[in-house]
């Protein structure tokens, strides 16, 4: 499972230390950050468990980050789904 966060961390060293507070908090969540996204795009990765996103993006916002969900923009084509 996948979960893509917008967020308004700009700075490397903040998201290395964001990411170390994340993975303290769930060891086994695979974390990293695209800042040269326009979106600066957290990423949160797990192989075995559901993520759930309010702790993240309170994490975030105990340091003085903004976070939200990055809803996914994936529009099926209608022909597809009509076959299915």
């Amino acid at each position: 499972m996948v979960e893509v966060f917008k967020t308004d961390v700009s700075n490397c060293d903040d998201a290395e230390r964001l990411i170390a507070q994340i993975l303290l908090n769930f060891p086994n969540y695979k974390v990293n950050f695209d800042l040269e996204d326009c979106d600066l795009i957290l990423r949160v990765q797990s192989f075995n468990e559901s993520i759930i996103p309010q702790p993240i993006i309170s994490i975030l916002r105990h340091n003085g980050f903004y976070a939200e969900i990055l809803e996914d923009d994936f529009q099926p084509d209608a022909g597809v789904l009509s076959r299915l």
